[in-house]
């Protein structure tokens, strides 16, 4: 199995940054791709960013491109979102998860998710 522990989250000011931690454990080298999403309340998750795991490929939702980025530390077992120039629009439950195969960055690829971490950003 995979598991996936998050941390990272806040409140932040307008402007400002932030970064996300995910902390993966299990079948790591099953797996192919980690992505971020986010929910806000009453609207439908959304993709933010992926990372092909070996390789390194990222991909970015344009909502966020040039504002966020998805760095890796294999080395830790880790996938970050450094957030920055953050807006209200980027507030939402966060979550990391994992898929083992397809890595579009879309919900039903991933088969494997963290808790969750709330950013608020006011």
């Amino acid at each position: 199995d995979v598991q996936l522990v998050e941390s990272g989250g806040g409140s932040v000011q307008a402007g400002g940054s932030l970064r996300l931690s995910c902390a993966i454990s299990g079948y790591m080298n099953s797996i192919n791709c980690v992505g971020w999403f986010r929910q806000a309340p009453g609207k439908e998750r959304e993709g933010v960013t992926r990372i092909v795991r070996r390789g390194g490929s990222t991909y970015y939702a344009d909502s966020v491109k040039g504002r966020f980025t998805i760095p890796q530390d294999n080395a830790k077992n880790t996938v970050y979102l450094q957030m920055n120039n953050l807006l209200p629009e980027d507030t939402a439950m966060y979550y990391c998860a994992a898929s083992l195969y397809y890595c579009s960055l879309v919900v039903s690829n991933f088969a494997y998710w963290g808790q969750g971490t709330q950013v608020t950003v006011s």
